[in-house]
């Protein structure tokens, strides 16, 4: 019947027909996308502007008020900040170089020391150091889904700036670009103004906080796109407006919410909850019952009765009929632990997240810890190279720009010009799980040529000229007192330059045989007794 019917249409509507039997073949090769009734096959045709900007204001206050009472979410973001920036802030190791491709120390130096500097005020207020705005940029980044900076640069109309070079940031959360603000004649959608090709022209923003119950006024100002930095978390192209990386999980994370609630709050009621007292057959209770006259040896009718409790009690005041029974609690139920495991699960999952470090759940073993530990730190890279290269990139190279213009930096002569800018980022890396083990395998790897020291130095999350320059002072220390330790195995005063020592000894190998050496010369066998 149904080819009859199909044959007659494509022989009265050819089109249609055609497009009958394109439909039809589509969903014998797909069944997903056949809509039945277990197989919703919901879709998505907006584009991602029309969806952030339908969703993303509710999506970001959603995200707020779970950071501000959900344990949970507030412990994920305290995380993130933790994983991308660290408590130092993103560190920025300026590798200038000179005309004959040799680093530039003196100029290094001197970015590093203005770098340092600036970063103890770096933002418009005053209040915060630039690892402290890193940290809340990065919170407001993933929350939120996006974050804008103004850059003040030079002199500003009514604006002091704090440092010696005169560079700022003006911190702006979301709310400051309206989602709403849409005026196609000027290629204006969602606060963002852009030219036919789709780049930034400039940024729509209000001079003063809608959500600030001072503000009285929601005018607002236009921000060339050369002085506003857009931290965005996009998840399509085409995306001008960022999305909360809790837009996927915030209604599990609701629910995890309101089920740990109910099961906290019939915890208390069954934790208040000690016996019951059961009385008799109903013809037991007539007008001039026993059970309504007064306990003897007692002031209270036995309708308004309490028993006290005490270990090892004996009651005997119960009436004719009357039996005690206790109250079985069931609650918090056995199955909420497993149940909850397997909700952060899925909810680590959808934010980059390790499981155990979401939940704080440490157990196992040590392969399975760093296979999670290896995974997790995927994602924490890659929002973190995300924040390095929107953020700390742009930041670093206009404060360059600055300190050159100001006169706090002179450049040299023998400057390579087009090094200028060159960086290395430095953010937090990897922990390592067995120190032992770790160390081990890199010093295989330098000893093999497969990496070297400043690449050890880094994954241990320390500045390679500055642990130079520490281990310099130190060993330098030492042998001023005559100390003599294992980073220092060929100390001057017992290796000596030609190989033998004041005492006649060869060069040794290592630190215990030096000391094995020190030892004998002593009067010392060399063997470890235990003495």
């Amino acid at each position: 019947m149904s080819n009859r019917f199909e044959r007659a249409i494509a022989a009265l509507a050819p089109q249609w027909g055609a497009r009958r039997a394109a439909a039809r073949q589509m969903f014998n090769a797909y069944e997903a996308a056949d809509r039945t009734r277990t197989n919703k096959a919901k879709g998505s045709v907006l584009s991602g502007d029309m969806t952030a900007q339908i969703g993303g204001r509710s999506l970001r206050e959603q995200a707020r008020w779970l950071d501000e009472n959900h344990d949970l979410v507030t412990g994920i973001f305290d995380r993130l900040e933790e994983r991308i920036v660290g408590a130092d802030g993103m560190g920025v190791e300026p590798i200038p170089l000179t005309l004959d491709g040799k680093r530039h120390r003196e100029l290094a130096k001197q970015l590093k020391a203005e770098w340092a500097a600036w970063s103890l005020r770096p933002e418009t207020t005053g209040e915060m150091t630039r690892p402290e705005m890193e940290r809340l940029v990065v919170r407001s980044w993933l929350r939120d889904g996006e974050v804008l900076a103004q850059e003040l640069r030079g002199r500003v109309p009514f604006y002091d700036h704090l440092t010696d070079v005169p560079y700022a940031l003006e911190c702006l959360e979301a709310d400051f670009m309206p989602i709403h603000f849409d005026d196609p004649g000027q290629g204006i959608f969602a606060g963002i103004e852009r030219n036919a090709w789709r780049r930034v022209r400039a940024y729509h923003v209000y001079k003063q906080h809608p959500g600030d119950m001072k503000a009285f006024s929601l005018a607002t100002k236009r921000v060339p796109a050369e002085n506003m930095i857009h931290l965005a978390h996009r998840k399509r192209l085409q995306q001008s407006r960022g999305i909360s990386v809790l837009h996927a999980v915030i209604q599990r994370l609701a629910d995890l919410k309101d089920y740990e609630e109910s099961e906290r709050v019939a915890a208390r009621i069954a934790a208040a909850m000690t016996m019951y007292i059961k009385k008799g057959e109903p013809l037991m209770y007539g007008q001039d019952s026993d059970s309504q006259k007064f306990q003897q040896g007692s002031q209270l009718p036995s309708g308004a009765r309490s028993i006290p409790i005490a270990p090892g009690m004996v009651f005997d005041g119960l009436m004719p009929g009357e039996d005690v029974g206790t109250i079985q609690s069931n609650r918090p139920s056995a199955l909420l632990d497993g149940f909850r495991g397997a909700m952060v699960r899925a909810v680590a999952a959808g934010t980059r997240m390790g499981y155990s470090t979401a939940n704080r759940d440490y157990n196992g073993t040590y392969s399975a810890q760093r296979q999670e530990l290896v995974e997790a730190q995927l994602g924490y890279d890659l929002l973190q190279g995300q924040f390095r290269d929107q953020w700390s990139r742009r930041v670093y190279r206009s404060f360059v720009d600055m300190a050159v213009a100001s006169g706090r930096v002179r450049l040299p002569p023998d400057l390579d010009r087009s090094t200028l800018y060159n960086a290395f980022y430095l953010g937090p890396v990897m922990p390592w799980i067995d120190p032992g083990r770790e160390a081990d395998a890199w010093e295989q790897l330098v000893s093999a040529g497969f990496a070297d020291e400043s690449e050890v130095a880094r994954a241990r999350g320390r500045n390679p000229q500055e642990l130079k320059q520490s281990r310099e002072d130190e060993i330098a220390e030492n042998r001023e007192k005559g100390l003599v330790f294992s980073s220092d195995a060929y100390h001057e005063n017992y290796g000596g330059k030609n190989g033998a020592d004041q005492y006649g000894k060869t060069k040794p190998d290592t630190a215990r045989d030096r000391n094995r050496q020190l030892r004998q010369t002593d009067g010392d066998d060399g063997n470890d007794n235990g003495n």
